[in-house]
């Protein structure tokens, strides 16, 4: 059922979170509170050099310390085939997955696993690892993306040919596959171009920052049958991954998720949960695992780094004739960077004739990447929407105009193949036009930067169900894990079809035993698959009710009608009842069939594609080249705001750390291949200080394959602030940023070189 025109009572209210006061009391548990009797501390043992041969690992001396009870090496691990994974967001493969858990042959960067321990004190396991004795011959390693791809660059895997050209290469290479995508003729294109900007961009991998480090409890059970508790955005992911890294049924495993202190992809992938299980099984006990800050930031997976090539042309009118990119991401030491939405999304904002874009997915000594709040796009939308700025004013045309011009319309056709429908982006242009930031003045001593941001947005599998009480409250369960505040969200639309308040029905996560099989949370996917499947059940449930009615009533099921959540005689020739509320069906269920539930799973489609734009002002001290974010509104398309605060604090979070992506975030390796910045006090993330308050402007263009017309929200908003921050800077100094971060040394760098 469409519920995009009805008169809501519940959708698009503000409820209060259902987790909330568990959560400001300190009660709400997360996988580092969880705790068994008799359990077991694990620890990693980390490599110190950033490329190394292995040559033995001698573990004796720490199985014979006292309060040890388990030590893993690569032989406790099976060895696994060269197979493509699946549940998770990124593209990965089970082999590398396995490596990366821990290390075989070689250590590829500095901070990959090569040993384990369980002990009983955390004390003792650390004193154990530095018992374990590993030879290692240090290799030659290569740090930066470009560096990587020549000819003569160290190789980090002799099996690996570059893929996506022809002929297939016979000689190994660092660059896992090339991506091309083409739309038109884009050398075609240039020719009749009037005007051409084209430039170098290079940004820095950056962590997701998550408060909470990753950690898990694991218990390998006498009878095989294993319980897993972790940190993570699927617990079927981990369920699945744990499962076949381990070489065990996946029946056999039962995950739990826990409450998660942020993920934003970083927790798509698992590096503690088969440790801790092989840890388990070798000693019988449970193992309780979590990382160190410094283990976060060195043994798991920022995002890219990129070099971006790009290449705009023009008719002078400021319509655009041609693009071109070239895109170089860092896969970390396996193959997997989001290259693909990289090479997607920067141009599919526009409706252009003619574009090329090419793609490298390329390894070198670094940690794997994951995933990270629309993954690839900020990088590619970081070189696009810049270049656009410099288009706009090489044309004297203002930026907001040249990107009305060139914006794509339902029926523009993607480079990447996809035809837009249903999209709001000129809705969102419009919205900026008349926006009182945009309108307004410049204030003396400070610039104003506009860019713009675009996610496709996913669906795939989600299974809810739906269950009424006996006192007539409703229970709705689902697989996937809250980051955004998705139980509220999938609360509110059981409540808005039930007709109920929605404090009368609870939301929970449900382990992977309790439920049907649930795609991660990630790409903003839940509100719109998993409200799809949580909407198909409650509908389900009121058919029910409606049948239950009906046999109170004595009369036919399609004589009942259900409003307001309460059971009607529909119409006077149903025969003249008092109308039957939620908590009345609910006290006869034994007597009318028994317990009232459903229970739905879908695979969901048609997602609906997410724009925004970005307002950002800015002051920059010439001086010591420090940036101040003055004011700044992010403008986005949201389809249905399901709980509008929510959909806000997705806005706000994401515009945060693309304002940290953009100023001061960065991996930062010494001439040793080793990280130097692993924690907080050396990697600055914003705080409070350094951002002012973000205004969130919500455009509602309904999602119509959502029953509420939602679509996703929680990528986009990463999507344009770099941008948006370095077109603001060049306006206020003169001076082009096409080099990420925009810190205060590399802003003041570039004022000496261009002698301002």
């Amino acid at each position: 059922m469409n519920y995009i025109d009805s008169n809501l009572k519940v959708v698009g209210t503000r409820p209060i979170r259902p987790d909330g006061v568990d959560k400001v009391t300190g009660r709400a548990v997360f996988a580092a509170d969880t705790r068994v009797s008799g359990m077991l501390w694990g620890k990693i043992l980390r490599s110190p050099h950033a490329h190394a041969r292995i040559l033995s690992i001698d573990t004796s001396k720490a199985e014979k310390l006292h309060g040890v009870h388990a030590v893993v090496t690569a032989k406790d691990f099976p060895d696994i085939a060269n197979e493509e994974a699946f549940v998770g967001e990124g593209p990965m493969n089970f082999r590398d997955l396995s490596y990366n858990v821990i290390a075989r042959a070689k250590a590829l960067y500095e901070g990959h696993a090569v040993a384990a321990v369980a002990a009983t004190t955390q004390a003792i396991a650390d004193e154990a690892l530095a018992l374990i004795d590993i030879k290692y011959e240090v290799l030659p390693f290569v740090i930066d993306v470009e560096e990587a791809m020549a000819d003569n660059a160290p190789i980090l895997h002799d099996d690996m040919f570059t893929g996506g050209v022809t002929p297939k290469p016979t000689k190994p290479s660092n660059i896992a596959k090339v991506l091309t995508f083409k739309k038109g003729d884009a050398e075609a294109g240039f020719k009749d171009a009037e005007v051409i900007v084209e430039g170098k961009y290079t940004t820095k991998p950056v962590h997701q920052g998550y408060i909470e480090p990753h950690a898990c409890l694991a218990t390998y059970a006498a009878d095989g049958q294993i319980t897993i508790h972790s940190s993570s955005q699927g617990h079927f992911m981990v369920r699945a991954y744990t499962a076949k890294l381990l070489g065990i049924d996946i029946a056999n495993i039962r995950c739990t998720p826990a409450e998660i202190g942020g993920g934003f992809g970083g927790k798509t992938l698992i590096y503690l949960e088969p440790v801790a299980v092989a840890l388990s099984r070798k000693s019988g006990k449970s193992v309780k695992m979590q990382m160190t800050r410094e283990e976060v930031f060195r043994g798991s997976g920022p995002t890219s780094g990129a070099a971006i090539e790009i290449k705009i042309g023009a008719k002078k009118d400021g319509t655009i004739v041609a693009a071109r990119e070239v895109l170089k991401f860092q896969a970390g030491a396996f193959a997997g960077s989001p290259i693909g939405p990289g090479c997607m999304c920067g141009f599919a904002l526009y409706d252009l004739p003619n574009i090329e874009v090419i793609g490298y997915d390329v390894v070198s000594n670094r940690p794997k990447v994951a995933a990270y709040r629309a993954p690839g796009a900020p990088i590619t939308s970081f070189a696009v929407e810049s270049a656009l700025d410099e288009l706009a004013e090489k044309l004297g045309m203002d930026p907001l105009t040249l990107r009305e011009k060139n914006a794509a319309k339902n029926g523009s056709k993607t480079h990447y193949g996809v035809t837009h429908a249903n999209i709001g982006f000129e809705q969102v242009l419009a919205a900026v036009k008349t926006h009182p930031h945009w309108k307004s003045a410049v204030p003396a001593g400070q610039a104003r930067g506009l860019a713009c941001g675009f996610w496709f947005n996913i669906g795939g599998e989600s299974s809810a169900s739906v269950h009424v009480n006996e006192d007539g409250s409703v229970s709705a369960a689902t697989g996937s894990p809250d980051i955004g505040g998705s139980r509220a969200s999938m609360g509110m639309m059981v409540a808005e079809v039930l007709g109920v308040p929605v404090s009368r029905v609870r939301t929970t996560v449900a382990d992977t035993a309790s439920i049907g099989f649930t795609f991660l949370t990630g790409g903003s996917r839940v509100t719109f698959a998993t409200g799809m499947a949580v909407t198909q059940a409650a509908e389900k449930v009121v058919d029910e009710l409606k049948k239950r009615a009906a046999m109170i009533w004595e009369i036919p099921a399609d004589a009942v009608e259900w409003k307001d959540g309460m059971a009607f005689p529909a119409g006077s020739n149903a025969g003249a009842f008092e109308p039957l509320d939620l908590t009345a069906i609910a006290a006869k269920a034994g007597r009318t069939g028994g317990p009232i539930n459903a229970e739905v799973s879908v695979n969901a489609q048609g997602a609906g594609a997410g724009f925004g734009a970005h307002i950002c002002d800015v002051s920059v001290d010439r001086e010591t080249g420090h940036v101040t974010i003055e004011r700044y509104t992010a403008v986005q398309d949201v389809g249905k705001a399901i709980h509008p605060s929510y959909v806000e604090g997705q806005i706000q979070g994401g515009a945060v750390q693309g304002i940290g992506w953009a100023l001061n975030e960065e991996y930062i390796y010494n001439d040793k291949g080793q990280l130097e910045n692993p924690g907080f006090l050396d990697y600055r993330c914003p705080v409070a200080s350094d951002i002012p308050m973000i205004e969130a402007v919500l455009v509602e263009v309904p999602n119509p394959r959502h029953p509420f017309g939602a679509r996703g929200v929680g990528e986009v908003p990463i999507v344009p602030p770099m941008a948006a921050i370095g077109n603001a800077i060049r306006r206020a100094t003169g001076v082009e940023m096409h080099n990420l971060p925009m810190s205060p040394p590399k802003v003041r760098a570039a004022l000496d070189a261009a002698g301002k």
